[in-house]
């Protein structure tokens, strides 16, 4: 596989054990890093056009609203196996998850077992990145603080040489050419004071001010990630087998194995850990007082980490306005967790009456039968909870 042939290029003598049983590889385990799909591509569809039918639009579906909930009850109870066989049997690992829908099974991990679990995403250092660019100045002359939850964090401060860069960056998205990179976020920027960190086109589907109405839609969305309607489920199909047909390329030597480390979190972490450098990441943890106004969810922080494991550094308040919209995420993702630990198919269905998209759209009886009628579709990936 792809791990030997890693060794292989490095000159290494370590040892790669591979097996489709996990109880074969975790015994005794240092790190765990999730990253799982259940019945996705089966599943596809049914996320994306039955909410549709309903008026509920979604660009990517797969964290928040109809197609994010009803992910996290196909993979939530896979995935609380893992952490339990992981619990009895390597419990002072250090699971790293990748998986969506993030919060929700972060937190359905925290609740479930004592391990030391962090969620890990790409769009706090993906965004602060496309934000120096926005301004025009070099990635590391920027400062800034950012916390709330995941797809939902907020850059609070964003400063160079104590120079606040808000105003600029206001001044900048009046202009047509910069405003059209990112329509939405630049748009909460300019109402709500703050730049969020989720890409347009997913966190319109956070929020019930940009896709309740066609003129709505016509007015803020654009292509790809930038909005376009039933973009992850028109591409997931073809980008697996555009991944898969990679991978086959790097084990028959066809394509290389890129071997730079990229800005994912994971491998930063296990070398803090194991005693090199020490790391700063922002995480998905359970909030113990990081951010003052809001609940004891899952929230991501800004972490440091040392041979001592991952540390949450305590953040504060948000700005209130801010905190408010990730308080009614949180009673989301809340319902959602009670949802696949206690297998109650009616939480789930609440969560989903109060998801802010959803809600704007739709009246409590539609998504009662918008509910059922995915529950119907997706029955066969839903059989934990008969």
């Amino acid at each position: 596989g792809i791990g030997e042939r890693l060794v292989e290029l490095s000159g290494k003598r370590w040892q790669v054990q591979a097996s489709t049983q996990r109880l074969d590889v975790l015994a005794g385990t240092d790190y765990v890093i999730n990253s799982i799909e259940v019945a996705g591509l089966r599943n596809v569809r049914p996320d994306y056009e039955i909410p549709l039918r309903y008026g509920v639009d979604q660009c990517i579906g797969d964290t928040i609203g109809p197609g994010g909930i009803f992910k996290a009850l196909r993979t939530g109870p896979a995935w609380l196996d893992i952490v339990g066989d992981i619990a009895r049997i390597a419990p002072r690992a250090v699971v790293m998850n990748y998986t969506n829908p993030m919060s929700i099974l972060t937190l359905a991990a925290l609740k479930a077992t004592d391990l030391q679990v962090v969620g890990l995403c790409h769009s706090v250092q993906g965004t602060s990145r496309q934000l120096a660019g926005y301004l025009g100045i070099p990635y590391e002359e920027m400062t800034w603080r950012c916390a709330g939850l995941n797809h939902n964090a907020w850059f609070t401060t964003l400063e160079r040489a104590g120079e606040d860069l808000y105003p600029r960056l206001r001044e900048r998205a009046q202009q047509p050419a910069v405003y059209e990179k990112d329509p939405v976020r630049f748009e909460v920027m300019l109402h709500l004071g703050t730049f969020v960190t989720e890409s347009s086109g997913h966190f319109s589907e956070y929020v019930p001010y940009f896709r309740k109405r066609p003129d709505l839609i016509k007015r803020y969305m654009r292509a790809g990630y930038l909005g376009e309607s039933g973009f992850y489920a028109n591409n997931w199909p073809q980008w697996r087998r555009a991944n898969d047909e990679m991978i086959a390329g790097m084990l028959r030597g066809d394509k290389p194995i890129p071997r730079e480390r990229s800005h994912e979190y994971g491998s930063d972490i296990i070398e803090a850990v194991e005693g090199g450098r020490p790391a700063s990441i922002h995480g998905n943890v359970r909030n113990e007082g990081w951010i003052d106004n809001l609940s004891d969810g899952c929230v991501e922080v800004e972490c440091t980490v040392d041979r001592g494991g991952i540390q949450p550094c305590r953040f504060g308040p948000l700005p209130e306005h801010l905190a408010a919209l990730n308080r009614s995420h949180m009673a989301v993702h809340d319902l959602v967790v009670e949802a696949l630990l206690e297998r109650d198919r009616g939480k789930a269905k609440s969560a989903l009456m109060l998801d802010p998209l959803t809600a704007a759209v739709c009246s409590l009886d539609e998504i009662d039968r918008l509910f059922d009628e995915m529950w119907a579709a997706e029955r066969e990936s839903l059989t934990a909870f008969d």
